[in-house]
């Protein structure tokens, strides 16, 4: 260590005599000593700073007892802070004393202390204005803008010197060194809320320099996270993306930081899962495959581990929604394949679902709808697309474009012809996907033998409640219905009250046959929301069923708060009630790294 010698002590006592001069004394002939002085005190931090980044914490405090004071009194100097770059010199030293990995509260303590003298430094000061008036009037600035300009002027210097450094490569003589740039960010953790802070704070996040590893603190990148996620802080989405490509961990605070929203808030609104979603710019930010990819696990790993919770089904339906949107305003070409969003899919398939059904015209929905039944039941049914994931792959990736599935019931309800096969199958699989194929060929001839009654009341004169509930009624020489089955049904009849001339009349007696418990008004509360939003999104001109269906879930929501005991509870695949913090729970089990999903 070159700079650790006699010569450096006999400064260090000189320097510190002095700074107790300076500290003691506010005379005109003391203001003009200090500033006679500033380039050698700044020449003997720089100095001061090339010994202490060689040692650790304890070893400083021990060469170094009286370090403490030395640093406290610069810091308390405007006529220090003022001059060149002594201020950035003098955030490099405190860094030194922090102590990344505190063993004892002497260690905590001198943390917390340094820390505070940066918090000083980096915030806008207030000193005793008899003491620097001389200064700050020679300046012709008063005494209120003076210390902000500092503070921003430092900031905009640090910004500028670090896109300096991005754009100049490897020109060394004008870099800034990679452990100053470490420093900084660790001197950023306790100032992140700062809002003169701010542009600093972008600037790193999106500094890439040529290094093989993180040069930036990992407590930076957390102390960041959490105060977006807070909402103390706001950053451009450009600088949030960074975060989250740089620090993985972020984002998947970030993700688990929305399920708790998703699950917590009120069901039954997709327009609110929505704005959560593009609150968040999770949507926004998995337009990176990087981004997207892990996002996307978390959720698979949401589902599998909450049974298939609504609120998760829902929230990768709306996720899915906003994501293609954000690629569409980002892309009028992808700039990645689809094949990195989504790796074990087939990419045929991917594509046709990806088309949007407002872009086709209604009468030829069904084109897409049997190819997209077709290509399914091929890979889950055939073992030879084994590359391609089983049922549950299959599934997992439909469920992210869940509105085929709605189409395809609407069209088989309102139709009078014949309900094609590829239609039932598509139905049957998307509400059981892990039935065998006897299982669903079985809730297939369900399937239409409710549908042939439905034909028959839709050419009815009269059509009274219990005629519909006698439709759906289940043959007496078969087995009961399983719960999704039954789901399946009761989707069907929910669509035939809304389309068929004759179900608006009727509406509500039925559903309050159908609703007899708490869940299944959820569940149907659910179904009439997500229908209204789909409708909303394909621009669908169906005035008098849309005027019908904001009724019923206005009725239906009024009948659910005035029961509140059955309030929060969330429904896993098999119909059974789970507290939304068992949900979140499995949630955060799932998506742990300590966890086997």
């Amino acid at each position: 260590m070159a700079q650790d010698s006699v010569g450096f002590s006999s400064d260090y006592q000189f320097w510190m005599q002095k700074l107790s001069l300076w500290d003691q004394a506010s005379t005109l002939e003391t203001q003009k000593d200090t500033c006679l002085h500033l380039p050698r005190f700044q020449e003997f931090l720089r100095q001061m700073y090339e010994v202490l980044k060689e040692m650790d914490s304890n070893m400083i405090i021990e060469r170094f007892p009286t370090i403490g004071q030395l640093l406290a009194k610069t810091c308390w100097n405007p006529f220090i802070l003022a001059f060149d770059e002594s201020q950035k010199i003098l955030l490099w030293c405190l860094c030194c004393l922090i102590n990344k990995e505190p063993q004892n509260s002497e260690e905590l303590k001198l943390n917390s202390w340094t820390r505070g003298l940066l918090s000083h430094v980096l915030s806008a000061f207030k000193f005793d204005t008899k003491e620097v008036g001389l200064f700050i009037q020679g300046l012709g600035y008063a005494p209120a803008d003076y210390y902000p300009g500092l503070l921003k002027n430092m900031v905009l210097s640090l910004v500028s010197e670090l896109r300096e450094n991005h754009l100049n490569g490897f020109n060394t003589q004008r870099r800034m060194a990679p452990e100053k740039i470490r420093f900084l960010s660790r001197v950023c953790v306790p100032l992140v809320t700062l809002p003169d802070i701010q542009p600093l704070v972008e600037a790193l996040l999106t500094y890439h320099g040529h290094e093989p590893q993180e040069v930036l603190w990992p407590e930076f990148f957390d102390a960041v996270n959490e105060a977006f996620l807070l909402k103390k802080i706001s950053l451009p989405t450009s600088a949030v993306i960074c975060l989250w490509l740089r620090h993985l961990p972020s984002l998947e605070k970030a993700t688990l930081h929305l399920f708790e929203k998703l699950i917590s808030s009120e069901r039954n609104f997709l327009r609110r899962i929505e704005c959560f979603l593009k609150d968040s710019l999770l949507p926004e930010a998995a337009c990176y495959p990087a981004i997207f990819r892990i996002v996307d696990e978390m959720f698979r790993y949401a589902l599998l581990e909450t049974d298939g919770a609504p609120e998760v089904l829902a929230a990768i339906q709306v996720f899915t929604w906003c994501f293609v949107e954000a690629l569409e305003k980002q892309n009028k070409q992808l700039k990645f394949t689809l094949k990195t969003y989504f790796p074990y899919a087939s990419p045929s398939l991917v594509m046709v679902l990806l088309q949007h059904p407002k872009d086709i015209p209604q009468k030829l929905w069904h084109q897409p709808l049997k190819h997209i039944s077709e290509m399914l039941r091929e890979i889950v049914e055939d073992q030879t697309h084994g590359s391609y994931g089983g049922p549950f792959e299959c599934w997992f990736l439909f469920i992210h474009f869940g509105g085929w599935a709605d189409i395809a019931a609407e069209q088989l309800v309102m139709s009078e012809a014949e309900p094609p096969e590829a239609l039932l199958w598509l139905l049957a699989f998307s509400h059981s996907p892990r039935d065998r194929s006897q299982q669903r060929a079985q809730t297939m001839v369900e399937v239409k033998a409710v549908l042939s009654h439905l034909k028959k009341l839709l050419r009815s004169p009269t059509l009274s409640a219990r005629d519909l509930q006698a439709a759906a009624a289940e043959s007496q020489d078969r087995d009961p219905r399983p719960p999704s089955c039954q789901q399946l049904i009761r989707h069907l009849l929910l669509n035939f009250l809304l389309w068929a001339p004759g179900g608006h009349a009727i509406a509500r007696e039925v559903i309050t046959l159908m609703a007899p418990t708490d869940e299944l008004s959820h569940e149907i509360a659910g179904f009439l929301d997500q229908t209204l939003y789909r409708w909303d999104r394909l621009c669908l001109e169906a005035p008098r069923s849309r005027k019908l269906a904001r009724e019923l879930l206005a009725e239906l929501h009024a009948h659910i708060q005035h029961r509140p005991a059955a309030h929060g509870a969330a429904v896993h695949a098999t119909g059974s009630p789970r507290s939304r913090d068992e949900t979140m729970r499995l949630i955060h089990r799932g998506t742990s790294s300590e966890d086997e999903p």
